[in-house]
């Protein structure tokens, strides 16, 4: 195995431990936060090992390669990034191994940089085409934009990119591409070998999307097939190790692979610097009651009591980034001696692309940005000018449970039972879980849900990297050393082991793979899941009696890229003359939210919903909103009136006409039900077609009555116990609601 390896940095220095009290600047009682910064941390020292195939660590030399292009400054820039020095060296490795393992760290450059060295190198000429995937679409859309401006060239054109319900690419020009995880296994539906790329690059690995792995096992076969296919696997934190070992094939596995082939079956791999300064870690002395409070009172304290630069918020979600907005623009009206410079600004995947560019814009001069951001933030984007970053410790994971399990001792730390000494240890923990986040009492059987976790150390170590990038800055922890040290994991869980795998399955047996336990995983699925995936697959009757796809239903059901159950809810509405009303509410469903909620008109907000509202629930208000839009004339004016993101809006007219192309293609017929909302119930609940044998229950029919505050219990089909569920409904309240509920599962 060849290996390259640049210098590490220290991530935390100081030579003494400093104190920095916040209670003398905020009125936060006994429970303020206060932080101290610990001791010098030693750089890593360089690893050697010839135990295990003799991989062996050096230093790569620098580049005196140039590529060629003539703007000067873009150039100048480009030559600037660490990964260019290392343009030879990655050049080299991948034309001589099949597999190249890259652990940069974020800023490097390696994201923009490595497919046009492979362009200017010639991979791309003769009709070949370089990939280069993401498993997030806002990150495959601001990557391209910046390659093609590199370039110079106009995005799709050379460069493109392939998102879901979106495809920016020209088939006859374009050599550099864009795209998430998941539609490039798409894309092996019509070409399993995926024969037009000559090098794919898995970008952002470290974050084991299910996606990510599904990919890397795909790749791993094709590779056995096209061993002139290179891959490289880039990452901030990932295992390199365990990484080439799963890459590391045996020559008798490659089926046309000479003795003395090249490229090389030993994966290779180079880390690769970034382009950081120090960064200066405090933690708080003890744990914080609630880390929204706490981050909002260290924003402030940042804000006093520090130099100029922006400042970058990590909480959980769009309920956390929205509350914290809110309390600092209040707290600038309040007191505008301490906050008047202050550009609050949110940052998550639902953002319109006006708020999104108000995000990654200049800071305006004698402003200081605040962005409170999920973990997109993390390695995904770069946000140029943060100094300081406050980490709340916490972000969003889904969490699914295959099983039932009894209502009581249910944890809020990710889907585990935990009884009552445990429960009173965690009280006592350094890090303090917010009581307004907890999921419930008993865990539903067969829902994923959205649960707030702890981060790993890989993570945390990736918040605190992107305060040092302009110049030395500070990282706050709103959680002790000690529980940095002691309890915080290593590494997340890989989404392929706490995800509903209901789509994994289909995918994969969509292109030919039926042996699903004997995949080769990157991390072996839970059985439970995946029995449960087969079990609603073969109930919808998209797989049959061996487990293989049924025809057309299942392979109609492939064809569509959404949700399984969503896919076959449109299908089966043709049955029902109402699938020209279900494929708009698939459309709304795809895209984040449609909803634009602004400050202080919270009650005209309220009353502006009242007006699409539909006592049939969401998805009838879904299409009152989406008529009120065509009837406006698809009129940017109308959404900000009626508080809809207008992108969003025009996001579900294209989703819209793209799935009625598609079902015409399948040689569907489209039908409307005009008012007749009884074709939903019956749809929604437990409709059975006419020539299958099979129940189909697209959303549980649940009937509930109050019990307690915020809590409801329900009695649902297909489950064999009521339980008791935290519901967190979305849905506009309404005069007498009906008694009966369809709970979508999402």
């Amino acid at each position: 195995m060849t290996s390259l390896l640049a210098g590490n940095r220290a991530q935390s220095v100081s030579a003494r431990p400093k104190n920095l009290s916040l209670s003398n600047v905020l009125a936060y009682g006994e429970h303020m936060a206060r932080f101290w910064r610990p001791g010098s941390e030693r750089p890593r020292a360089t690893l050697v090992d010839d135990e295990e195939g003799g991989v062996l660590f050096v230093s790569a030399p620098p580049s005196s390669s140039s590529s060629g292009f003539g703007h000067s400054s873009l150039e100048r820039q480009r030559q600037r990034l660490p990964v260019f020095k290392y343009r030879d060296a990655i050049l080299y490795l991948v034309e001589n191994h099949a597999t190249t393992i890259i652990v940069g760290e974020t800023g490097s450059g390696k994201t923009t940089q490595i497919p046009q060295y492979l362009k200017e190198a010639g991979w791309a000429e003769g009709g070949r085409v370089v990939a280069c995937t993401q498993p997030r679409r806002l990150a495959v859309q601001s990557v391209a934009s910046r390659v093609a401006e590199e370039m110079g060239v106009k995005i799709g054109e050379e460069v493109g990119y392939t998102i879901r319900f979106e495809d920016q690419t020209n088939p006859s020009v374009t050599v550099i591409k864009f795209l998430t995880d998941g539609v490039l296994i798409r894309e092996m539906m019509d070409d399993p070998l995926l024969t037009k790329y000559s090098v794919i690059m898995v970008d952002e690995a470290h974050e084991r999307s299910l996606s990510t792995d599904m990919l890397l096992g795909l790749l791993k076969k094709i590779q056995r097939r096209r061993p002139e296919l290179r891959i490289i696997i880039s990452s901030a934190t990932i295992e390199a190790k365990s990484m080439s070992t799963f890459f590391q094939a045996r020559k008798k596995d490659l089926l046309h692979a000479a003795e003395d082939c090249v490229p090389s079956h030993l994966p290779a791999i180079l880390s690769v610097e970034g382009k950081g300064y120090t960064v200066e870690i405090h933690y708080v002395e003890e744990p914080v009651p609630d880390y929204l409070q706490a981050a909002v009172h260290t924003v402030l304290s940042i804000n006093d009591k520090e130099p100029a630069g922006d400042i970058l918020v990590f909480l959980t979600g769009q309920d956390d980034i929205d509350a914290a907005v809110k309390l600092l623009r209040e707290d600038t009206q309040d007191d505008r001696r301490r906050t008047s410079g202050l550009l609050v600004l949110p940052l998550y995947s639902g953002l319109s692309r006006d708020d999104q560019g108000l995000v990654f814009a200049p800071t305006p001069k004698g402003k200081r940005k605040v962005v409170i951001s999920t973990n997109i933030a993390e390695t995904s984007l770069t946000l140029e000018g943060v100094v300081y970053v406050v980490d709340s410790g916490f972000s969003k994971q889904r969490f699914y449970n295959p099983m039932a399990i009894e209502e009581d001792g249910f944890g809020e730390r990710g889907g585990r039972r935990r009884g009552k000494e445990e429960e009173k240890e965690e009280k006592r923990r350094n890090h303090t879980y917010s009581q307004q986040h907890t999921m419930g009492d008993g865990e539903i059987s067969d829902i994923e849900s959205l649960v707030v976790t702890p981060i790993s150390k890989a993570s945390a170590r990736q918040r605190a990297g992107r305060a040092g990038r302009i110049r030395p800055g500070k990282c706050f922890r709103l959680y002790t050393e000690e529980y940095f040290l002691k309890e915080m994991p290593t590494e997340g869980i890989p989404e392929m082991q706490r995800s509903n795998l209901v789509s994994c399955v289909i995918q994969l047996k969509a292109l030919g793979i039926d042996n699903i336990l004997g995949f080769d995983w990157l991390a072996s699925p839970p059985p439970e899941a995946m029995v449960r995936a087969l079990e609603v697959l073969y109930s919808l009757g998209i797989l049959d009696e061996d487990a293989k796809l049924t025809s057309p239903i299942g392979y109609q059901v492939a064809e569509i890229p959404l949700d399984p159950m969503i896919s076959k809810m449109i299908l089966s509405a043709c049955n029902f003359g109402c699938s020209e009303e279900i494929i708009t509410i698939a459309a709304v469903l795809s895209v984040q939210s449609i909803w634009v909620s602004m400050w202080g008109a919270q009650k005209e907000f309220d009353e502006v919903k009242l007006h699409f509202a539909a006592a049939e629930g969401d998805h009838i208000t879904y299409l009152n909103v989406y008529k009120g839009f065509l009837n406006s004339g698809k009129s940017s004016q109308w959404c900000y009136k009626n508080y809809l993101n207008y992108q969003a809006m025009k996001k579900v007219v294209d989703v819209r006409d793209q799935l009625s192309r598609l079902l015409r293609r399948l040689g569907l017929a489209l039908k409307s039900c005009e008012k007749d909302t009884q074709a939903f119930i019956l749809l929604f609940t437990y409709a059975r077609l006419c020539d299958m044998p099979y129940s189909l229950e697209f959303f549980s029919l649940v009937r509930f009555w109050k019990m307690a505050p915020a809590q409801t219990k329900i009695l649902s089909q297909g489950l064999k116990h009521a339980e008791i569920l935290r519901m967190f409904i979305s849905m506009i309240e309404i005069d007498n609601p009906s008694l009966w509920v369809y709970l979508q599962h999402s």
